[in-house]
């Protein structure tokens, strides 16, 4: 009897274990991080030899610590990101082993890259850049920035971008007085216009006798930096009492539907102002017949498609309508002009008749004078 009750709670103990006890779980060998370009590390490992899989499965549990934080798992034993590192990066990563609804990890293994070298203060600041669509298929770069506080007069920069697996650097700066590249154009890059979040890497380095530069490096979604096109052929009528307005979508790979407007209307006779927002390339509206009407319109992504962009700048204005008060002083000013020239006539007609008849009298007084004598 006691035999038995052993053998009972033995089998209770054991039905009761949880499966993964006693299994060690080991942390990933050979953890490396590699610049491997502009702004991308590749980070690397390898399974642990001594871990035991079990029927067990095996993942990594990667986290980022810095430049920014982000934590995700995979079954690989390598991972690419993309990251600003003139400040460093830092990373760690563990083993995860799943067995059915049971998940053990083992101790982090963390790396990291140190800072960029350079002097403090001697980086870019402000780096702001922009995308524009010249035409179908080409897109043009153009990036600004100011010197860093501790840079020496003579600091030169030099701007990299990088899109995909391409990288090259600029060609065409402007300068600020004291000679240094403060801008950078590029016309023509590989960036591709139909692509959606794709990020744009720019590094800026340089150079200087007096202090080491430290490089400055800035990530970019290529499309929240696209400045769109100004819409095409714009018609601006009137039909009664409604004033009717069309026009074509910018120059851009995306479809009609993924662009909205603004319009910029002005009653030129009130003063008034409106902008009004427009989610096609049609539009009618009623106006103020008597009024004359400037009108602009500019265009921007909307978020059905991408990320919205930079607003395209304005069209040029087109004006529509007639304003009676203009018509009214131009009345005005006409009858002003007419009145005055007759009465310039008059007074010169009048100085002429006196003139003649001043004229008649001292004929008369000398004829007087002759016949006397």
């Amino acid at each position: 009897m006691a035999s038995g009750m052993q053998v009972f709670l033995l089998l209770l103990w054991t039905a009761n274990t949880p499966q993964g006890a006693g299994v060690k779980v080991f942390p990933p060998v050979n953890f490396t991080l590699t610049v491997s370009a502009l702004a991308q590390v590749l980070i690397h490992w390898k399974p642990n030899p001594a871990q035991e899989q079990n029927n067990s499965t095996i993942r990594y549990d990667v986290k980022i610590l810095s430049p920014v934080p982000e934590e995700y798992d995979t079954r690989r034993t390598h991972s690419v990101r993309t990251a600003a590192l003139h400040n460093g990066f830092s990373a760690c990563v563990r083993t995860l082993l799943l067995q059915e609804d049971l998940q053990m990890g083992s101790d982090w293994v963390k790396g990291n890259l140190p800072p960029l070298p350079g002097a403090a203060e001697t980086s870019v600041t402000n780096l702001s850049c922009v995308t524009h669509i010249t035409l179908p298929g080409n897109v043009s770069l153009h990036c600004t920035w100011l010197p860093g506080q501790g840079a020496p007069e003579d600091t030169e920069y030099f701007l990299f971008y990088r899109y995909g697996a391409h990288t090259e650097e600029c060609h065409t700066y402007i300068k600020d007085k004291w000679s240094r590249n403060t801008e950078c154009r590029f016309s023509s890059t590989q960036i591709k216009p139909g692509e959606i979040d794709n990020l744009i890497v720019i590094h800026i380095n340089g150079s200087s006798k007096r202090a080491a530069i430290k490089p400055f490096q800035q990530l970019f979604n290529q499309n929240a930096i696209e400045k769109v096109n100004i819409p095409r052929n714009i018609s601006i009528s009137l039909e009664q009492n409604d004033l009717l307005a069309t026009w074509e979508k910018p120059i851009s790979p995306f479809h009609e539907e993924c662009f909205e407007y603004e319009f910029y209307l002005i009653n030129l006779k009130s003063g008034n102002k409106q902008i009004l927002k427009i989610s096609s390339n049609s539009f009618r509206l009623r106006i103020d017949v008597s009024s004359r009407y400037s009108i602009r319109i500019r265009a921007n992504h909307n978020h059905i498609c991408r990320a919205r962009g930079l607003w395209s700048d304005w069209s040029e204005v087109v004006f529509v309508g007639k304003n009676k008060l203009d018509n009214s002083i131009a009345w005005i000013l006409t009858l002003l002009c007419v009145s005055t020239s007759c009465t310039f006539l008059l007074v010169a007609l009048i100085c002429k008749m006196n003139n003649i008849f001043s004229w008649r009298g001292a004929r008369r007084k000398m004829e007087s004078v002759i016949c006397s004598n």
